[in-house]
């Protein structure tokens, strides 16, 4: 459930690259772009960085996209900037994330804390409607908005659906026996009160990732997404909060997430403004994600063909194709 290619794109990017060998940012409405505006907006327990392109006052709702994680950061977005042109797009990191303040208060660390965190950056930047579009951890955190705030709420993109812990174990291990039956012994063994050793784990553990969250046909990260790296990562993914929120790894959770169950949402939203975005081979359980569209009446869905939970880095094109027809459509509903 981390932020979009949290591990893939990190295990990619591990070549360190020289600040001087990176090319420019391109120019806004470009993917990876720089920021048209930067602020830093006050919340409870700190500030966060936010960032926007395009025209928040323009006709076509903006869209704000919520990382991953918990403790990821907006980078996985940035290939996503390019939406700009037909609205505006806002990207930020999560209190203790990325570019933000880092307090290390783990009393910050409640959903209730990082919904109001978006609530606040909307008042900021003065905006009556928005489409939420949430990632993994960040698809709870829409979904928790969606519900608080109907009247704010253009639409919501649950993509690589994270809405309950219960689920999405269960979830995880089924996929963990879709596996070869050795790795799936050594993922379950290593999961175990006696496991063993770190090599068989990280072993066993990186080929789940490689089909589930990373896949291998994923493209090279491109200059551009280097620079930006380079320049806009800040302190990066918190793996402190990770394993405070949610555990030692996507298999077990023991952090203050374990209980979490946001489906009784689900009947409390407008289904007709809900939008389920997963990717084929998702770490988000395919035959669960349809158990929530089932609960969500109205709600519709998306796979993207031949992407994992790192869909939005392995399958931007047709990421971006979904997403555009999708704010696109629900724009149109609201002048009909």
């Amino acid at each position: 459930m981390r932020l979009i290619a949290t591990l893939a794109a990190a295990l990619a990017l591990a070549v360190p690259v020289a600040a001087q060998d990176l090319p420019p940012l391109p120019s806004s409405p470009a993917d990876w772009s720089e920021p048209d505006r930067a602020l830093m907006v006050e919340v409870e327990g700190g500030h966060v960085w936010v960032r926007v392109n395009g025209d928040l006052d323009a006709d076509a709702e903006p869209a704000i996209f919520i990382h991953g994680g918990p403790g990821g950061t907006h980078v996985g977005f940035g290939n996503m900037l390019s939406i700009a042109d037909e609205r505006a797009v806002i990207l930020y990191d999560q209190l203790d994330s990325g570019m933000s303040a880092h307090p290390s208060d783990p009393a910050n660390w409640r959903v209730e804390r990082f919904v109001g965190e978006l609530e606040a950056i909307r008042q900021e930047l003065g905006v009556e409607r928005w489409h939420l579009v949430g990632h993994s951890w960040g698809a709870a955190l829409a979904l928790e908005y969606a519900a608080a705030y109907p009247q704010h709420t253009a639409s919501a993109v649950l993509g690589g659906t994270y809405i309950s812990t219960p689920h999405w174990i269960m979830g995880t291990n089924l996929l963990i026996r879709e596996l070869p039956d050795d790795v799936a012994a050594d993922i379950l063994a290593c999961e175990g009160d006696t496991p063993p050793d770190e090599f068989t784990c990280s072993r066993a553990t990186n080929a789940f990732y490689a089909a589930y969250n990373g896949r291998p046909d994923r493209p090279a990260a491109s200059p551009e997404q280097l620079a930006y790296r380079e320049r806009f990562s800040g302190s990066g993914f918190n793996r402190v909060l990770y394993n405070a929120m949610w555990g030692p790894s996507e298999f077990r959770a023991s952090g203050s997430l374990v209980g979490y169950d946001g489906t009784p949402l689900l009947s409390r939203v407008d289904g007709s403004r809900v939008l389920f975005m997963v990717g084929q081979h998702d770490e988000a359980q395919l035959d669960q994600v349809l158990d929530f569209v089932r609960l969500t009446p109205g709600s519709e869905l998306a796979v993207v063909p031949g992407g994992s939970h790192s869909f939005i880095s392995e399958r931007p094109a047709e990421a971006e194709a979904l997403l555009r027809a999708w704010l696109a459509r629900k724009d149109a509903e609201d002048t009909e």
